[in-house]
């Protein structure tokens, strides 16, 4: 009984860590004004929002808390704990979100970016590792339940790797580069900006890229609690709006867009650039596409492809059971698309 209530003790200290300042919560209330978002730390037009304060401008009337999260597993924690309304994470962790024994009850509403050299799978300079084939028997670290495990998985996979034949440590991207730094690992799946530390003394084994093209995409998305969206759709629709305006200035802008990036990540201007570069950022017109979200009357490619992502994590044994292709569609936001976006 004793050790129970230690576990039930920690669990407890785990969410409220996980999630964050849950005090501004806006929630399913639509009498209560406030949106609570959670943003990760890489290059994105999610992170020109928060530095520009364009959400803030467009909903005066609301108190908008921006709480950092450091992967989608502490995201998706902290949906389950109800302390988050809005927030950007990874496309694997959406699929593992929608998907038992989670079922989170959220939906997608935005694309923030298509990984693409972003997200990369390194080897530390002198581990002896040339091919992802040479990972047997070796340590390798990468966020568990992220885009980037994902991708590692994809990687094996694709290898003739198992997975059991490798060392996989779960490790937050600032603990990798440390980890990277004592010599602790021999390579590692991150994402930027840590991903261009890691490349300094490492070689790129696989990136993103190139799995998204070998059939294994992975994205960074936006999702909002589906309560919220019903008792404030005027608010998804500003910050749809206000993300759209930031892949506007990312393609058109790029010198804003880097200081903006480049302030909230502690980079210069020019690094925050290269980094930029590394991503695939849509057009607004574009999310709206059939290839994406799509509209009201015609859902998405994306559903399909967290159907395809959640069939390959219950391969891995990472999922109790893949959700059906309509109960994914249905988690796809598209309520006043593609007119929000225009």
């Amino acid at each position: 009984m004793k050790r129970l209530l230690v576990a039930v003790s920690a669990l407890s200290l785990l969410l409220v860590a996980a999630c964050g300042d849950g005090a501004a919560s806006g929630g399913g209330d639509a009498s209560k004004k406030a949106i609570r978002i959670a943003y990760q730390a890489f290059p994105s037009g999610d992170l020109i929002v928060k530095n520009q304060g364009l959400l803030e401008k467009a909903l005066p009337d609301y108190k908008i808390t921006w709480t950092k999260f450091d992967s989608g597993a502490s995201v998706n924690t902290a949906f389950v704990a109800n302390s988050v309304d809005i927030a950007a994470i990874g496309s694997s962790p959406v699929a593992r979100g929608l998907s038992a024994p989670l079922n989170i009850d959220y939906q997608v509403a935005f694309v923030l970016d298509v990984a693409g050299d972003n997200e990369a799978l390194v080897a530390r300079d002198g581990a002896g590792i040339t091919d992802v084939a040479g990972l047997r028997g070796k340590k390798v670290g990468t966020p568990f339940a992220s885009t980037a495990h994902y991708s590692l998985l994809a990687a094996l996979d694709k290898a003739g790797v198992k997975e059991s034949e490798v060392n996989i440590v779960d490790l937050e991207p600032q603990d990798i580069q440390a980890a990277w730094t004592r010599g602790d690992l021999d390579a590692a799946y991150s994402w930027l900006p840590s991903l261009d530390e890691l490349k300094k003394t490492g070689k790129v084994l696989i990136s993103s890229r190139q799995l998204a093209t070998a059939g294994k995409p992975t994205l960074d998305l936006g999702v909002v609690s589906t309560p919220f969206a019903a008792a404030h759709p005027e608010a998804v629709d500003a910050w749809r709006k206000a993300e759209a305006q930031a892949l506007e200035i990312i393609a058109g802008d790029p010198a804003a867009a880097s200081k903006a990036v480049g302030a909230e990540l502690n980079l210069s201007a020019d690094d925050a650039l290269k980094q930029l570069q590394q991503g695939v950022f849509l057009k607004p017109a574009e999310i709206s596409s059939a290839e994406w979200l799509g509209t009201e009357n015609n859902v998405g490619k994306l559903a399909e492809n967290l159907v395809s992502a959640a069939e390959f994590l219950k391969s891995q044994q990472k999922i109790d059971a893949v959700p059906s292709l309509d109960a994914v569609r249905k988690a796809i936001y598209v309520k006043g698309l593609p007119g929000v976006l225009s």
